[in-house]
C-alpha cells in the first residue's frame, strides 16, 4: 500500500497515449498554433507495460488510459492487450469521445478491456458541434450503443457544462438515466493551462449546486447514494425510479483532493503528480536508458507520490502554465 505525504493511498494510474484528439472542445484544445508530440517522444507501448508493471510492484492497481484522444493510437489494442496481461491488474478503463468506438469497441472488448467513460456534453448535435467542435452526435451515440453492445459497462457519460453553450441542457442528459444503467456525471469547467481555452473554462464556470438545482427543478429531487469507494470524485444521485445514475465531479465548488488516489502518467513520459500543478518526474529518460529495472521505474514513482501535493489552488487564481488539459488527459 503506497501512501504519498498525507497518508493518501495513491493506487490508481491514469495514463496518456497521446496529446492529439479528432475535437477542438472549447476549454480544452485551440483550433490553431497548437504544437503535437513528434511519434519518436511517446511512450512505446513496451515502455507503457514496464511503467504499468512497475507501479502494480510497489502497489498501483487501478489504470485508466487517457489522451487526447487515446483512440488515435494505432497501437492502442496492443496497449491494452500488454497491460491486462500484468498479474496485479485489477480494472483497465478508457475514457473517449466515442467518435471511434463503433469498430473499436469489440476488438478493446476482446483485448481486456473492462469499461470506457464517453465524453459528451450535450445531446442537441448543434451544440455539440459548437462546443466540441469537429464532434458528431451520431457517430458518438454510436460508439456508445456499440460499447454497451458487447459488455463495456457500466457505461459513463461525463459532461463538462459551460454557461452558454449546454448549461440549459443538462436535464436531457440526466433524463437518459430514468431509462439507462448509465452513470452520467457533469464536471465542473476548470482553467487549466495558458490560452483561449483557459479563460472560456473560467468565463463560462457553471458550479454543480446550480446544474443540480435545475435537474431537480425539471425532473424532480434525486437522492444521494453512498459510494462504496472514498476516492470516488463523483458525489452520485439517483432520480425517483431511475436505472442509472447522475453525477458531479465538481474540482472548483467542492474539491475532492483530501481523497484524491491518482497519479498520471503523460504521454511523453512524466509522471504529473496532480492535474492542476505542474510538477512532474522525468520516467522516459530512464526507460530509454536501455538497462532500467523495474525496481528503478517503480522508485521513480514512488518518489512521485511523496512530491504529490495536497491539492489545487485554483481559488487562488493558480492553475497549471506547462501544460493544457490535452497534454494531461484529465
Amino acid at each position: 500500500m503506497l501512501k504519498d505525504s498525507f497518508n493518501r493511498v495513491i493506487n490508481y494510474l491514469r495514463i496518456s497515449l497521446v496529446d492529439r484528439c479528432n475535437l477542438r472542445c472549447v476549454y480544452c484544445m485551440p483550433l490553431e498554433n497548437i504544437r503535437f508530440l513528434p511519434g519518436e517522444e511517446l511512450l512505446t507501448s513496451r515502455e507503457i507495460e514496464l511503467v504499468v508493471q512497475a507501479a502494480v510492484s510497489v502497489g498501483f492497481h487501478k489504470f485508466r488510459l487517457t489522451g487526447g484522444e487515446p483512440t488515435l493510437r494505432s497501437d492502442l489494442i496492443d496497449i491494452v492487450e500488454r497491460i491486462t496481461k500484468i498479474p496485479g491488474v485489477d480494472d483497465l478503463a478508457l475514457t473517449t469521445n466515442g467518435l471511434l468506438m463503433r469498430t473499436l469497441a469489440e476488438p478493446l472488448k476482446r483485448a481486456g478491456l473492462k469499461r470506457i467513460n464517453v465524453h459528451l456534453d450535450s445531446l442537441n448535435p448543434e451544440v455539440v458541434r459548437r462546443q466540441m467542435r469537429w464532434g458528431s452526435f451520431e457517430r458518438i451515440w454510436e460508439g456508445i450503443a456499440a460499447a454497451e453492445a458487447v459488455g463495456l459497462t457500466p457505461l459513463k457519460l461525463n459532461a463538462v457544462v459551460v454557461r452558454g453553450y449546454n448549461d440549459r441542457e443538462v436535464s436531457d442528459l440526466a433524463r437518459l438515466t430514468l431509462d439507462h444503467a448509465w452513470h452520467v456525471r457533469f464536471i465542473e469547467s476548470m482553467p487549466l493551462g495558458p490560452g483561449k481555452c483557459a479563460s472560456v473554462a473560467a468565463q463560462g464556470y457553471v458550479s454543480n449546486r446550480d446544474t443540480r438545482e435545475l435537474i431537480e427543478r425539471e425532473l424532480g429531487t434525486m437522492y444521494e447514494l453512498q459510494s462504496e469507494d472514498v476516492s470516488d470524485e463523483s458525489r452520485n444521485f439517483r432520480l425517483n425510479g431511475a436505472a442509472g445514475v447522475v453525477g458531479f465531479i465538481s474540482p472548483v465548488s467542492d474539491p475532492y483532493c483530501g481523497s484524491c488516489n491518482r497519479m498520471r502518467l503523460t504521454a511523453d513520459g512524466k509522471f504529473h503528480m496532480c492535474l492542476l500543478n505542474d510538477d512532474e518526474l522525468d520516467v522516459r529518460k530512464l526507460l530509454r536508458r536501455g538497462d532500467s529495472t523495474l525496481s528503478e521505474i517503480g522508485q521513480v514513482l514512488i518518489r512521485a507520490v511523496a512530491n504529490k501535493p495536497f491539492g489545487h489552488r485554483l481559488a487562488e487564481g493558480h492553475s497549471t502554465q506547462g501544460r493544457s488539459m490535452f497534454q494531461i488527459g484529465g
